[in-house]
């Protein structure tokens, strides 16, 4: 019997554990490579013949929790093969990319009747990233931030680590519970770990905010511990008033969920502003934002809707509820920023509203892009 040298793995470079992925898979095949195979939850997606050692594969991964799998074939058929679990798969056609504003006006009609019949003051900001047709109410009002600036801390925080925090690591775990359980504990030790205390922590989002164009957003400390210019006309219809406090509006939320976005794809304001936000911290903040825990607002919309994906972050406090992300579907991506607030106290009719702008913006947009 002869014995033969086994064939190493691939090494892959995308998609990466804790991370989005858009269908893009690259890597380096061991010397003697002529085929590549990608399989994801152990059905294939394609085959390709392999000239060299590098491959780059785009295919159409399911939406959701994946692991993909590139399998090698040398020319005398050896195989080997090297899988990557914890990925979130994105549409293909999802992919950031740069598209220029317009108001959708029927869009903008239905909306504003919408945010109109809201019993309290709503502002809302919706957009299709991929195709550009969007429509807004009150966009420019500032409400009571809550929870939302959780996302521009943890933007903050990516811009200033050295890669990607790694799983088991103490900034990891602070992100994830941020993130995926809004904690506020672990909020306030995040700006402490980006500039000491979280007064100046605070400093350092704003800066970040700033740099990328959101006025409307004030970070103004830490949380309490307890149990691009757009063709989309935006104005203040009706302003909130609650005084001092953290604050933002639906298109700042909407405009830096875009920015980061667009940074996954090593584009927009946040990669050219903030150098140290690279790629894969999109890709990871991404993929945070697909597993948040909370009770359904614009992911409401994933009821008969199969194959629809919400990657949001929401905040709440007695008089305001809001809910900010990015719906994912066959055809493309919007990004939709729903503020509501109240004097008595908003609730449950906060989460309905923004079920049911994400279902009218989905339904428009597959009318006119899908």
């Amino acid at each position: 019997m002869i014995a033969t040298t086994p064939l190493p793995p691939p090494a892959i470079e995308q998609p990466a554990a804790h991370q989005v992925s858009y269908g893009i898979v690259t890597g380096r095949a061991a010397r003697g490579t002529v085929r590549v195979i990608v399989s994801a939850n152990g059905r294939r997606l394609s085959s390709k013949p392999l000239r060299g050692q590098r491959f780059s594969l785009r295919v159409s991964l399911p939406s959701g929790d994946v692991s993909v799998r590139v399998t090698t074939v040398a020319r005398d058929g050896r195989r080997s093969s090297h899988a990557v679990a914890e990925v979130f798969g994105l549409p293909a056609g999802s992919r950031p990319r740069i598209v220029r504003s317009r108001q959708d006006h029927l869009l903008a009609q239905k909306l504003r009747g919408l945010a109109r019949d809201y019993s309290g003051t709503a502002g809302v900001y919706v957009q299709s990233l991929t195709g550009g047709a969007g429509a807004a109410w009150n966009a420019k009002a500032q409400f009571p931030a809550a929870s939302t600036l959780k996302l521009a801390i943890a933007t903050a925080v990516l811009a200033e680590h050295p890669g990607v925090p790694a799983p088991g690591s103490s900034v990891h775990g602070l992100m994830r519970s941020m993130i995926t359980r809004s904690d506020n504990a672990s909020a306030n030790a995040l700006e402490i770990w980006l500039a000491g205390s979280t007064s100046a922590g605070s400093r350092r989002v704003n800066s970040l905010m700033r740099s990328i164009g959101l006025v409307d957003s004030d970070m103004y400390g830490g949380y309490e511990l307890r149990t691009l210019a757009s063709r989309i006309p935006v104005r203040v219809e009706r302003q909130p008033v609650f005084g001092f406090g953290k604050h933002t509006s639906a298109f700042d939320m909407a405009s830096l969920l875009r920015a980061v976005w667009l940074a996954s794809g090593s584009l927009g304001p946040l990669r050219k502003a903030q150098p140290g936000f690279t790629a894969a911290d999109g890709r990871y903040l991404l993929w945070l934002l697909a597993h948040v825990s909370d009770i359904p607002k614009l992911d409401r919309v994933r009821q008969g809707n199969p194959g629809v994906v919400v990657l949001h972050k929401s905040g709440w406090i007695n008089s305001a509820r809001h809910d900010a992300g990015l719906v994912f579907w066959r055809g493309g991506v919007f990004v939709a920023g729903v503020m509501t607030w109240s004097s008595w106290s908003a609730g449950s009719s906060s989460d309905r509203l923004a079920g049911k702008i994400a279902a009218l913006t989905l339904e428009r947009l597959r009318r006119t892009e899908g």
